[in-house]
């Protein structure tokens, strides 16, 4: 039950600690994962803290609390729960601390969240926006400012809580498209923060390290030192791959300096380089801020996204890692084995013979992105029948990848996105915060998409997008990349003579080599596969008439598998129609309802390696992210006005559609899911 500032507090002058930031799984065996994971990451890496993130508006409120408690009651790590104060009122507020107190949590990272609903989605004229769930700005109900749920916090839990709170060494974004993001703008806000009560600053992510000096100079500076002897603990984010970099610090508005790009420029199709040269980039980042003068000892938090290799290879680097205790039961310069580092059971197979290599690209793929880089495999230590607690060196070294063992447990090492392995902690988005959002503000959506009269005017927006008039979907946040110019026409035929409004896809592709420049990805000298997919949105009538009659005929069902949900959930597939069963909406939660298939749908052959398959596609992916898509819909509702006409054609739209997705097995067939859809 120790607070941060004591733990930071005794620790010797000019030593340096680390804490690591987690967010709740998606799916339950992805929660599985990260507890054995978290187990190995707390005795390998011996974090002085370690963080977990809550949804916006609470909307992972119970999945946090339960993260959080394994964390701080089953592994005996100091936690900070993270705490959003927008689009809640305080009796959620009351919940979460009293359900922190019963925990032994003593710990709040206090947040604004995203900006308060309430205000943000109303119109002017508008009558409200509780018809939408969406709690009215009542000062007596709902909190505005991370300083107001400060003093909240102080007023009932007296100093009970050790608070920190948010500073940006760049500045704080409201909106998608900043104009003023600069640090002096946020003073005032952050030291209303700390005179409110907090006591200590954990940053945003940035990689422009001139950035964060100049930062901390201000820090100690501003308003005759006020701050100087707040401990401020720098975020990092350890770079995973090229395109989640790019598209992190695009959402965060972090600046990537010309340095760091061209650093990663020559290997940016390749992941596993784009690692190592990132282990690189960020232990630069971590010395440089070494040297740096500092009242207290000096911090560094990592925002994981669940992941361990990355970051474990950038604590050794530093030396972060703290040494062995009489205690502990290892020696960190112990010799290691591969051979001994044999792999578990997992899910009742012996796995021995399938020891898994790192791949391939980026996270999620609608139009404008490239596949994840997850390996359809699962891990979960508590069926390995070690007999005892492995030393020290041994769990460093798995968390590294090494041996057989490493490599199972590292078997997801790329953001596992929309297209990855649903069974991975890091499966989902990568800004780890849960629920369903448009990335834009509502200002920005209502200027990027217009006014609605009629569904017709809903797939104008997705033909624009595909002929790349409009820059982003809902569900899509940029243009369409290369490879699906390959695939523009095809698309458009969907959209506009079948009015199937496609949000995801990738054409065939038949060993094409690495180097590619427009399919290629992973090492020189290999050779790459796709299956063609699309997926996109139709109405229910043309499911059940139309789409669905075509692909179970005889002739047609050999070459596809299917998938598709409604909004309230209901589950149909190819894999559940030739079994005879269906699933609705409650089988969500349960992994005995899956079919188990997997679907395959990029892979890659590589020298010296196994095969690498970076994108799957399967139920329970699927239906995770259904539930996100159609969600989607009414996040774009409530950037209306209760009573306007958009809002009732986004509703109504939305409660008539079904999301699909078909996936043409004949990878060497570049036309053949085309015409596969186009003629039903």
């Amino acid at each position: 039950m120790e607070k941060i500032t004591d733990k930071i507090a005794e620790l010797p002058p000019g030593s340096n600690y680390f804490s690591l930031e987690f967010f709740p799984p998606k799916t339950p065996m992805g929660v599985s994962n990260l507890q054995a994971r978290l187990s190995r990451m707390s005795r390998a890496l011996r974090p002085l803290f370690v963080t977990v993130t809550w949804g916006a508006g609470g909307s992972t409120s119970f999945k946090s609390l339960e993260l959080a408690e394994i964390c701080q009651r089953q592994l005996g790590l100091t936690t900070c729960l993270h705490l959003t104060c927008t689009n809640m009122n305080k009796d959620i507020v009351d919940e979460a601390l009293a359900e922190c107190k019963a925990l032994g949590i003593r710990n709040i990272l206090a947040l604004r969240g995203d900006p308060p609903r309430s205000e943000e989605y109303r119109i002017e004229g508008d009558e409200g926006t509780a018809d939408m769930g969406i709690p009215e700005a009542d000062d007596a109900d709902q909190f505005v400012w991370a300083a107001d749920l400060v003093r909240y916090i102080r007023r009932r839990h007296g100093d009970y809580f050790c608070i920190g709170v948010a500073a940006y060494p760049e500045g704080h974004a409201d909106q998608s498209h900043p104009t003023d993001q600069t640090p002096v703008h946020d003073m005032p806000f952050l030291v209303e923060k700390i005179r409110a009560g907090a006591d200590f600053i954990m940053t945003q992510l940035f990689y422009d390290v001139n950035a964060y000096q100049r930062f901390d100079t201000l820090i100690r500076t501003y308003d005759n030192g006020v701050l100087k002897d707040v401990p401020m603990i720098p975020g990092l984010m350890p770079i995973q791959s090229y395109q989640v970099l790019k598209r992190t610090t695009k959402l965060s508005h972090a600046k990537l300096p010309d340095a760091i790009l061209q650093r990663l420029e020559g290997v940016k199709g390749d992941d596993e380089e784009v690692k190592r040269v990132g282990v690189d980039i960020m232990s630069d980042m971590i010395e440089t801020i070494k040297q740096m003068p500092t009242r207290t000892p000096q911090g560094f938090h990592f925002y994981t996204l669940n992941l361990e290799k990355a970051v474990s290879f950038v604590l050794e680097r530093c030396h972060l890692i703290p040494p062995d205790t009489p205690e502990s039961n290892g020696d960190d310069t112990s010799a290691i084995d591969d051979s001994s580092l044999a792999p578990p059971v997992t899910n009742g197979t012996d796995k021995t013979h399938l020891s898994l290599t790192n791949g391939s690209t980026p996270k999620i793929k609608p139009h404008n992105r490239r596949p994840s880089s997850p390996h359809n495999r699962v891990m979960n230590d508590s069926s390995s029948t070690t007999l005892s607690e492995p030393s020290h060196a041994t769990d460093l070294a798995i968390t590294h990848g090494i041996g057989s063992l490493g490599r199972e447990a590292t078997w997801d090492d790329y953001p596992n996105g929309r297209f990855g392995d649903a069974r991975s902690p890091a499966f989902g988005e990568i800004d780890g915060y849960g629920g369903p959002t448009l990335h834009v503000s509502p200002q920005a959506a209502r200027s990027l998409w217009g006014s609605l009269n009629s569904p017709s005017d809903i797939a104008q927006i997705f033909l624009k997008h595909v002929n790349g008039t409009v820059d982003s979907l809902p569900w899509s946040e940029g243009p369409i990349n290369s490879e699906t110019l390959t695939i523009r026409e095809p698309l458009r035929d969907l959209i506009a003579k079948r009015n199937w409004w496609t949000i995801a896809s990738q054409p065939a592709v038949d060993g094409l080599p690495s180097s590619h420049e427009t399919f290629g990805w992973g090492p020189r000298g290999g050779f790459v596969f796709q299956k063609s997919f699309v997926e996109f949105f139709m109405s229910a009538t043309d499911w059940k008439s139309i789409l669905r009659p075509h692909l179970t005929s005889p002739d047609i069902a050999p070459e596809v598998s299917w998938y598709m949900c409604t909004s309230r959930g209901d589950f149909e597939s190819s894999e559940a129609n030739q079994s005879g069963t269906r699933h609705d909406a409650a089988a969500l939660t349960s992994s005995s309802s899956s079919s188990g298939a997997v679907n395959a749908v990029t892979w890659g052959s590589f020298p010296g390696k196994e095969i690498v398959t970076p994108t799957i596609i399967e139920e329970i992916s699927f239906r995770a992210w259904a539930e996100e898509a159609f969600g989607i819909w009414t996040e774009w509702e409530r950037c209306w006005g209760a009573g306007t006409e958009t809002r009732r054609v986004l509703r109504d739209t939305r409660d008539g559609l079904v999301l699909v997705n078909v996936i043409g097995h004949g990878y060497r067939e570049e036309e053949r899911l085309w015409e596969i859809l186009m003629s039903a």
